[in-house]
């Protein structure tokens, strides 16, 4: 009884401690991974809006230059 008593304090004990250490980790790590790819799924959507309203504004711009040199050419 006295063995198993040991074996419970110096073996058990301090695996059944790291595990629960090494399980808190994996789970704040799981919610900071979640947390970053929610960003980037954000960011992303925010370039795309970014990049369409640039080329709205350059098509624009070339309509307009277009104006002027068919003025210019009168």
């Amino acid at each position: 009884m006295e063995l198993l008593n040991q074996i419970m304090t110096w073996i058990v004990a301090p695996v059944a401690g790291y595990v629960f250490l090494l399980h808190k980790n994996v789970q704040g790590n799981s919610v900071q991974i979640a947390v970053l790819n929610a960003e980037i799924n954000n960011l992303r959507e925010l370039h795309g809006r970014e990049v369409k309203d640039m080329k709205v504004s350059m098509e624009r711009i070339f309509e307009k230059l277009d104006n002027i040199e068919q003025a210019l050419r009168k």
